[in-house]
């Protein structure tokens, strides 16, 4: 009871500089929280603001893959058609066999994906607003691929893939064309270069590789400016460039987009060859998010393909989230350190105040230890306080960087408030430290007497 009514005289007395600690505290608690907070809950945000510049992980036909290794041909995730090459693909995947990608073991972390063959075709305009004289091209790239299709899959479910997701950095003059129609998009060069506008109508010419001529006619409706080369290119939907070149079922590249964990020394080993794990090692690689394990997976599920990691994309996604949760690391533990000098120095003046208090204490029969613990006592009250109200702020301010940065709110793990309150309670007890030694060289007598 004696230490409980002599914590109470302390709530009354020194109220400002009590005040000082607990707000001190609260401070410290709120920017680690909210900076633990988004550390732990940044990996997902990050992964996915990112992979709205492109897909990460691309599918090709075995044949393709080993050509582009040899000769280092393979271009990033997003080429297609509109790059260098002037050829056709002469190996396949199946179109049907696409939606296997989404019954991995990882089929939630894909978050869209995109089939496509690539093909090249003369066009010649059909309006009557246009002059079809002046209105010809030869050898143009032509993307087959979905824009928005719904797939519905053996376990019941159902999910939209294609380039409207796909292709989100696009600024699209009309509106995206019907999966499965006789409609398509034009880049902005090339629909500059033909005279035509969202409305118009050309017509596709394609010698197939039986040496029939096949047409088609496609009503444009929009123009896309992708900011690169591939505003050189037509989109329509895949079973329309199928049917253009005679080639039913076909598709050359596969584009994928899936939230993945960063890379590691185990998922760099794997990517160079997954036989050479362990079974220990192959387990955690196989059953954690990184880019190869997917592709691994993707790769079980389409016969005859090749997925692959775009390492430009998955080396960005690792090098920002590594130096975002560095900097947010570095806050918190200035924090703390900036904490710990002010507690420190503000129960220095504090037990400097209450010499006589302290000294009276020693007295009458209490030992240092006692007369310690009562300091504590007080401090860590004061410290809990703050704490509590910090860790309450801490989450909102991590909400409003959630939505303020990545669109949407934090979730608030609760390692993260059990992380702070140990780190806090270490540090409150590391600048207590030197101002409890103080009291140990109290001398009552010298105290009482004013020496």
């Amino acid at each position: 009871m004696f230490f409980f009514r002599m914590i109470f005289r302390s709530f009354s007395r020194q109220f400002k500089r009590r005040l000082l600690i607990a707000v001190t505290v609260c401070l410290s608690a709120t920017v680690s929280v909210a900076m633990l907070g988004v550390v732990f809950d940044v990996g997902d945000k990050l992964n996915a603001e990112l992979s709205t510049y492109g897909s990460n992980i691309t599918v090709q036909p075995k044949a393709d893959a080993v050509v582009n290794d040899l000769y280092n041909t393979g271009g990033d995730a997003n080429s297609n058609a509109s790059g260098t090459s002037e050829s056709d693909p002469t190996t396949f995947l199946k179109e049907s066999d696409a939606p296997k990608i989404k019954t991995i073991f990882w089929a939630f972390n894909i978050t869209n994906f995109a089939p496509e063959l690539n093909i090249h075709a003369d066009v010649n305009c059909a309006s009557e607003s246009v002059d079809s004289s002046s209105c010809k091209a030869s050898g143009v790239p032509i993307v087959g691929t979905w824009f928005a299709k719904t797939l519905h899959m053996d376990s019941g479910e159902s999910t939209v893939a294609g380039m409207n997701g796909m292709r989100s950095w696009w600024k699209l003059d009309g509106s995206w064309p019907k999966d499965d129609s006789a409609q398509g998009l034009i880049g902005t060069t090339l629909a500059s270069k033909l005279g035509v506008t969202k409305g118009d109508t050309v017509t596709l010419y394609k010698t197939t590789a039986d040496g029939s001529r096949n047409k088609q006619r496609i009503t444009i409706t929009g123009i896309y400016d992708s900011g690169d080369s591939d505003n050189n290119a037509m989109y329509i939907p895949s079973s329309t460039a199928q049917v253009l070149a005679n080639l039913p079922d076909s598709i050359d590249k596969i584009e994928v987009k899936a939230l993945t964990t960063p890379d590691n020394d185990l998922a760099r080993k794997a990517s160079k060859n997954p036989n050479a794990l362990t079974q220990d090692e192959w387990e955690t690689w196989y059953c954690t998010a990184y880019p190869s394990s997917i592709a691994y997976q993707i790769e079980e599920v389409i016969p005859g393909s090749v997925a692959k990691q775009v390492r430009q994309v998955a080396a960005l996604q690792s090098d920002v989230l590594q130096k975002t949760q560095a900097v947010m690391v570095l806050m918190t533990v200035l924090s703390l350190v900036a904490a710990a000098i002010a507690v420190a120095n503000l129960m220095a003046a504090s037990i400097g105040e209450r010499g006589s208090e302290l000294a009276l204490l020693k007295a009458i029969g209490a030992t240092d230890g006692a007369v310690s613990r009562l300091m504590l006592a007080e401090t860590a009250v004061i410290s809990l306080v703050g704490a509590i109200v910090g860790a309450l702020l801490g989450s909102g301010v991590a909400q409003i960087v959630g939505h303020v940065v990545f669109g949407s709110g934090i979730t608030m793990r609760p390692m993260v408030f059990v992380l702070v309150f140990v780190l806090l309670t270490l540090t409150v007890l590391i600048a207590s430290f030197s101002s409890i030694r103080s009291i140990l060289g109290l001398k009552p007598a010298e105290v009482l007497h004013g020496r």
